[in-house]
């Protein structure tokens, strides 16, 4: 079985990205990684090799401009859409890269990029899994952020994250607490993208998920026109994939078997 890891980084536009490929089934279909707001792939640890030799896939996770070894953001401040300029980026990145029909994966705010991506472009998909995904604003998500804009100050965080992102953190930090937390951003929703959705989609969150309510996997599986499954993971906050990883990974595992067999049923 050929088993190789590759890291390099690739042009979009005008800035460059920092790609992980990993090829464990050249035949087989990939999975691809949308890390959190101050996530990078480094940060998603043995996660995506794993469930890519669990579930017989490749995988191929990036750091967004601004995050990990990417370039940094540019000057111009974040805007309400970012989001769905990030899903429109994966679709560019997806193209020059030659991967076809991949599962997404996104934690927080990937699994929001992930689930626009989906909602735009229907037939490009396999499936999406969510963890942690927003579609609108609570009270609980903004409270998070606040507190963890308080252990920025107050804890050695800042330092923790500069291990990751070097002199970007700061500029991704703020990026993040402030654009949530400002009062135009409230209103911010992506509901009427769901119905859009028609690949199987898991809707995965930490039982304990400090940004986030059920009400955020309700609806998103309440929405999307496809198959669905929610997931929910006791004793997990906002990231079960560390925090369950190997029972997570069973999880997963079983709703992607699951859904090649629906597809292949529908073919037929």
């Amino acid at each position: 079985m050929t088993h190789t890891i590759t890291n390099n980084t690739i042009t979009i536009r005008d800035f460059e990205l920092n790609i992980q490929q990993g090829i464990l089934h050249p035949e087989n279909k990939t999975i691809v990684f949308l890390h959190d707001s101050l996530g990078c792939n480094a940060l998603w640890r043995s996660f995506p090799e794993q469930l890519a030799a669990s579930s017989g896939l490749n995988y191929m996770m990036y750091d967004r401009r601004g995050y990990g070894l990417s370039d940094p953001f540019s000057d111009e401040q974040r805007t309400k859409d970012y989001m769905e300029a990030e899903a429109t980026i994966l679709m560019e990145l997806l193209e020059q890269l030659h991967i076809e029909n991949p599962v997404l994966f996104g934690h927080s705010d990937g699994g929001t990029i992930a689930l626009i991506a989906a909602a735009k472009h229907p037939d490009a998909f396999t499936a999406v899994i969510t963890e942690g995904a927003h579609v609108f604003v609570e009270e609980i998500t903004l409270d998070g952020i606040a507190h963890t804009k308080y252990q920025y100050q107050t804890t050695n965080l800042k330092e923790r994250l500069q291990k990751y992102h070097g002199n970007k953190t700061e500029a991704l930090f703020h990026a993040w607490t402030e654009t949530w937390l400002r009062n135009d951003f409230r209103d911010w929703n992506i509901e009427h993208f769901l119905p859009a959705i028609t690949c199987p989609v898991m809707v995965i969150q930490g039982v304990e998920d400090e940004f986030g309510s059920y009400e955020q996997v309700q609806f998103i599986a309440n929405n999307t026109s496809g198959a669905k499954q929610i997931c929910m993971v006791n004793n997990a906050g906002h990231s079960p994939h560390k925090q369950s990883e190997l029972w997570l990974i069973n999880e997963c595992c079983r709703f992607l078997e699951d859904s090649a067999r629906h597809a292949d049923s529908v073919a037929k």
